[in-house]
């Protein structure tokens, strides 16, 4: 999958640097889902070469993926505004041109909405529902309006336009690149890196709705295809530098990802520090993720402790905070030995109430008010002992 538009590569002496402005083609070695028959979810394992590329991460780093849109889509748009795919037009200041078909599909966003597009769109309609939804005291409407809607929902909202192709996608921005936590150790892979993507798929508006990048490795990418890549340095969620430390873990769902990176990057230094693992999702049957994994570094000594949390297998829901409280004891003191405190994922719920439990534990264990736990768990994340990456 190879984007039309490229900037020129950045060069060192006879050497090519890959980077967010010139990502590498990386080639696909295996793509299959991690769920099992049964599961209502699609987690995708991917793993790219990056033989040839020069890019080295470390355990807590993410893959930046310049994705395409779903061609589907693409077409509906063309269709419903009768449009020419094969016209050309300009994509952006420096006067660079592609079909409109490609400019579509690899150069434009399409599937979010903001405030400047709408506003911006209201200029080349005479249609009054959206005059009337720009207004200043209607930002609310506004931001009700573009909730899980796309630029497809916008053509056909507020017709008829009274502007050409080259008009309405102008009004568009550029495709961000889509940031995913590498769930490998490039100590333990030479020259691969490995992915754990959630199929996003919903339906709002009446119309069935597909995340732009994780849809295209679940259902358009095969072994042998390339995807643009590049690495994304995270400087605020890795390893403690001594192999020493304990580390304890919290990723629900594909927030597994960094942990399975750590785990692989410690199995490969004989790391002495102890590691401990809190991981949950809905069923233990289908949707224990690297489950196979994760027994064979517990069984060699690279996991010692793993606490599974399954909502959906008891009468109560089970949640990997609920894990947490359960273990309190003993997580405070591993805390106390100074362990390095771990969170990855969901950060409107799960990130959220792992906080405030972690906080409880504190106080309880420590005989603390919760003012003097607040305190301590902020002293922690002073000195990098508490972590979270949350999205």
């Amino acid at each position: 999958m190879v984007l039309m538009v490229e900037t020129k590569p950045e060069q060192t002496g006879a050497s090519i640097t890959y980077s967010r402005m010139n990502p590498f083609q990386a080639r696909v070695i295996e793509n299959f889902n991690l769920n099992k028959a049964g599961s209502n979810k699609e987690t995708r394992h991917i793993v790219l070469s990056l033989a040839g590329s020069g890019l080295s991460y470390e355990a807590g780093d993410c893959l930046g993926i310049v994705p395409k849109n779903d061609p589907k889509l693409v077409a509906t748009i063309i269709e419903e505004m009768d449009w020419d795919g094969e016209s050309v037009v300009t994509i952006n200041k420096q006067g660079e041109l592609l079909s409109l078909k490609e400019a579509l599909t690899s150069y434009f966003e399409i599937t979010l909405l903001n405030k400047k597009i709408v506003q911006q769109a209201a200029e080349l309609t005479d249609n009054e529902e959206i005059m009337n939804l720009v207004l200043i005291e209607n930002v609310q409407m506004l931001k009700e309006y573009m909730d899980g809607r796309d630029f497809l929902d916008l053509l056909r909202d507020f017709g008829p336009w009274k502007a050409s192709a080259q008009e309405l996608v102008s009004l568009l921005r550029k495709m961000p690149p889509r940031l995913y936590s590498i769930a490998s150790s490039l100590t333990a892979n030479p020259d691969e890196v490995h992915l754990t993507i959630g199929a996003v798929r919903y339906t709002a508006h009446g119309r069935e709705r597909n995340g732009v990048c994780s849809v295209l490795c679940s259902e358009r990418l095969n072994i042998g295809d390339t995807l643009p890549v590049f690495v994304q340095k995270n400087k605020h969620f890795n390893l403690p530098e001594s192999a020493d430390t304990d580390i304890i873990m919290v990723g629900p769902g594909t927030g597994i990802a960094p942990f399975r990176a750590f785990i692989q990057e410690r199995a490969a230094q004989n790391a002495s520090g102890r590691s401990w693992l809190f991981f949950g999702d809905r069923h233990a049957a289908t949707d224990f993720l690297y489950q196979d994994d994760f027994g064979t570094y517990q069984e060699e000594g690279a996991l010692t402790k793993l606490d599974t949390a399954f909502s959906r297998d008891s009468d109560h829901k089970v949640y990997v905070q609920h894990k947490i409280s359960e273990n309190s004891k003993e997580l405070f003191q591993w805390l106390e030995n100074g362990a390095y405190f771990y969170v990855c994922g969901d950060k409107q719920y799960m990130a959220k109430d792992v906080h405030n439990t972690l906080i409880e534990v504190i106080a309880k264990e420590g005989n603390m008010s919760t003012e003097q736990a607040e305190a301590y768990l902020n002293d922690l994340q002073k000195q990098k002992r508490y972590q979270r990456d949350v999205y």
